[in-house]
């Protein structure tokens, strides 16, 4: 049996109520409009029978009401017009989709050839293609390396491999990031790495103005801009560069490698100028080859970061990899590093940086650091994930202040013999190289060593730069699959650019109607007899109505 509908008949006392509380809302409605002092508008009364031009007058009146009734049906051919047009669209989109369904098999093949194509942008076999393009394009390889860990941004293949190159290449080591070593270590370091290759202590620019970015505010400089924006070792290396370039009587092209987050393109905007590079927290931001000018003997070849080799221990995975933090799939990889970083610091310092108090182990002082920034999950839970991801940028960004110790003694690797010292150190003037050294480290604020936290470093990380010899992972690369697809669904077909051209079409003829119909609504209503102040009080009136509106009866509501 089918269920009848809910009656709506209500009580007595309910419809009485109801049409008390109506009748009171009239009443207010009209004690506020005679305080307003409104009046009802008047009747229209028509032409008086004694007017002169009478006929002439409802003549005009006629002529304007055809006039009226005519624009109704144009628009009404133009609506008619625009609901075929439609569908003659949609009939087109039905077509095409059948089409698609018909040749299945061939687009699906044409879209796994285009996603395949830009994936190969971003995979490891393309970031090994581009870096050996530019080791060897350049005629110096500038090894950018972190002062905070400088062994363990060492690459001994990419070492091995220009020195071992056999044509005239250069290999000089960039200690960068030197403001946020203590002065004392840097100096050791300095005076370890110069002893097997020439060693430029540096500090690049950051936060370097764009050529189309306008000159900052003087609200927006609030930032105390001293420490960032000033460059340090810029002249040194420059020079450096320029009188190499002197010896061999050409214009030099010089390749700046290096592991992620090292500060690659950072230098190069800083011996620029000007953000001539990309630069960002997140790793892997260069993704291929990028020819900056610097000047008319010396051009910057700008290089994707190198693949750090899985065969590392967790510390140089988690430092020197290229980690993509936003997949969800890492978060392990995440928390073995935080895992492997804390193992190798002092606990104390690490308590005493955070503010935090004694931990037994990571989970507890993830657990820790994230209540004590709030980031907090559903139920007050501590966000570990999150929070772990944010600790690892800090640890290979500029944040985070510490520093490792050098080796106790000079032992070179196998590929670097003392002849193949002396012919990478020769060509260059070491005296004023180290004397341009000094004048950097006498010019920097450095950290005092209580404030930089102690940290062991795991050595040398191993690289792959052969393409043959790198490994894709399938799972890091499924989010890129997906972007790349939400991207072609974005790209404009030709029945999108139908539709855009026909919806202009249609706003151009209501434009037309709109401007046509306006002169003739307002000399009908000029020539009625109404007064101006009697034409306003109407109009007032119907506005009042529209706000009290808001106060009506709401019929929905129980009264009882």
């Amino acid at each position: 049996a089918e269920l009848r509908k809910a009656s709506k008949r209500l009580t007595c006392h309910k419809r009485y109520k109801i049409q008390k509380k109506i009748r009171e809302h009239h009443r207010k409605v009209r004690k506020e409009a005679k305080k307003r002092g409104h009046k009802k508008p008047k009747k229209d009364p028509g032409v008086p029978s004694a007017a002169p031009f009478k006929e002439e007058l409802l003549r005009e009146a006629e002529q304007r009401k055809q006039r009226l009734e005519e624009l109704k049906q144009k628009q009404k051919l133009n609506r008619q017009k625009e609901h075929e047009k439609k569908r003659k669209l949609e009939a087109k989109k039905n077509a095409a989709k059948i089409k698609e369904k018909a040749e299945g098999k061939e687009s699906s093949g044409k879209s796994k050839a285009k996603t395949n194509k830009l994936l190969d942008k971003n995979s490891k076999k393309s970031f090994c293609r581009e870096l050996k393009k530019v080791i060897e394009a350049s005629d110096v390889v500038l090894e950018v390396l972190d002062a905070r860990d400088p062994m363990g941004c060492r690459c001994p293949q990419l070492e091995q491999a220009v020195t071992c190159s056999g044509e005239d290449k250069k290999l000089v080591l960039v200690l960068n990031k030197i403001d946020l070593v203590p002065k004392e270590n840097l100096e050791k370091w300095l005076n370890y790495l110069k002893k097997e290759f020439p060693t430029v202590a540096f500090k690049s620019a950051t936060l370097m103005k764009d050529r189309t970015m306008e000159q900052v505010t003087k609200r927006r400089a609030r930032v105390d801009l001293s420490r960032t924006t000033e460059c340090l070792g810029s002249k040194c290396l420059l020079k450096l560069l320029q009188d190499h370039g002197r010896t061999q009587n050409k214009a030099i092209q010089v390749g700046v490698v290096g592991f992620p987050n090292v500060g690659k393109s950072s230098l190069i905007n800083s011996l620029k100028g000007v953000r001539a590079c990309n630069v960002g927290l997140a790793r892997g931001v260069t993704k291929s080859m990028q020819i900056v000018h610097v000047d008319k003997q010396t051009k910057m070849l700008d290089s994707p970061s190198i693949i750090a080799d899985p065969s590392n221990n967790a510390l140089a995975l988690a430092l020197r990899s290229i980690i993509d933090t936003t997949e969800e799939s890492c978060s392990a990889d995440v928390l073995e590093g935080v895992d492997a970083i804390l193992n190798h610091c002092s606990k104390q310092q690490v308590m005493m940086h955070y503010s935090i108090p004694d931990f037994r182990n990571t989970e507890e002082f993830l657990a820790l650091l994230a209540q004590k920034r709030g980031m907090l999950k559903k139920g007050g839970v501590p966000d570990v994930e999150n929070i772990a991801k944010i600790l690892l940028c800090d640890w290979t960004g500029a944040k985070i202040r510490y520093h490792s110790q050098p080796p106790g003694s000079q032992r070179p690797p196998p590929y670097l013999t003392e002849d193949k010292i002396a012919k990478m150190q020769e060509c260059f003037n070491l005296k004023n190289l180290e004397e341009e050294n000094n004048n950097t480290v006498q010019a920097l604020k450095c950290p005092s060593p209580a404030s930089s936290i102690i940290f062991q470093s795991a050595g040398m990380t191993n690289g792959t730069i052969e393409e043959n010899k790198v490994v894709e992972e399938a799972s890091e690369w499924e989010s890129l699959e997906t972007g790349q697809e939400g991207e072609e669904d974005f790209t404009e077909s030709d029945d999108d650019q139908d539709d855009m051209e026909e919806e202009e079409d249609v706003r151009e003829v209501n434009q037309t109607v709109s401007s046509t119909l306006a002169p003739a609504l307002v000399s009908l209503t000029h020539d009625f007899l109404f007064s101006e102040s009697e034409h306003s009080t109407s109009l007032s009136l119907s506005l009042d109505k529209t706000a009290d509106e808001d106060d009506a009866y709401d019929f929905n509501t129980d009264y009882v």
